[in-house]
């Protein structure tokens, strides 16, 4: 990707980040739903992990190689003319060193930002605390600020802490300890903090009360509106995988009212066709 356009997408991600609206992200899983998403009006890209994994044959949790899911998120970031983030769990990595190396290449495949988390991808064993240490997290967002800035590029570190996701330690000290986490990584260069596993309004307001930089948190059913999320301080709400969920959802229900039925409708009755698709994915090849 040529550098000047890639610093250009950049900016604007950040940009957006800071934008009187909070940004929304329908993450993406491969080309195709990265199209329909830019097609649809969002401004921005962010990819999903768990989808790009499951569609590839992996389980969720950094069991995809590190090559493959950086493989999808090139393809997605060429695709399409606007910024794409990726979601690299992670990082595919134990050290700083190597979170740094994940960023570089991240940039390499045409990502303008990525999700970091605090949390070790290895399953989790009892007595033991998935997140790694505040100094150790610390270390491994300020490892991928060093790597990003010494590209030249403007990439949008997404730091993010699984307390509340995982529901580790006292219900009570929780939000403490996210907003402890959180302001630490934007110490460390992280230009939005993600604190995923938060629905409710009073805890979300707090949230972004407390936390000294762009909140991000991730969107389900019962979570408020946008209008609320706005007023509340968020300043980014992502889909997480949702969005595959959804189509993965529609797709086992006609399969099923086929098999059932015996009809043909409303499974082969789509509003997308086969001309509409095939000319996104057209054009994604020249973008």
């Amino acid at each position: 990707m040529n550098t000047d356009l890639q610093r250009s997408r950049g900016e604007a991600l950040l940009a957006l980040h800071h934008a009187d609206t909070p940004l929304l992200l329908a993450n993406a899983w491969d080309v195709i739903s990265a199209r329909l998403f830019e097609e649809a009006g969002y401004p921005a890209i962010a990819t999903t992990s768990a989808g790009v994994a499951w569609a590839a044959g992996y389980p969720d949790g950094e069991r995809i190689p590190r090559d493959e899911m950086l493989a999808a998120v090139e393809r997605i970031a060429h695709a399409v003319s606007i910024p794409v983030t990726a979601d690299l769990e992670a990082g595919y990595a134990r050290t700083a060193h190597d979170v740094a190396e994940t960023t570089r290449l991240a940039i390499s495949a045409g990502a303008v930002g990525m999700n970091l988390e605090d949390a070790m991808a290895a399953p989790p064993r009892a007595g033991v605390d998935p997140l790694y240490s505040l100094d150790v997290a610390v270390e491994r967002v300020a490892a991928a600020r060093s790597a990003a800035d010494a590209t030249g590029v403007r990439f949008v570190i997404n730091a993010r802490t699984d307390l509340f996701l995982k529901q580790l330690g006292d219900a009570e000290d929780r939000l403490g300890r996210a907003i402890e986490r959180a302001n630490a990584y934007r110490a460390a260069g992280a230009d939005c903090l993600f604190v995923p596993g938060v629905h409710d309004a009073e805890t979300i307001g707090a949230l972004a009360r407390g936390i000294q930089g762009p909140l991000n948190i991730l969107a389900r059913a019962t979570t408020p509106p946008m209008a609320e999320l706005a007023r509340l301080g968020v300043a980014r709400v992502s889909t997480g995988p949702g969005t595959m969920l959804a189509a993965l959802t529609a797709a086992a229900r006609a399969s099923r009212d086929l098999l059932e039925s015996g009809r043909f409708e409303p499974m082969l009755q789509s509003t997308l066709t086969f001309p509409t698709v095939n000319a996104l994915v057209s054009s994604a090849r020249g973008a």
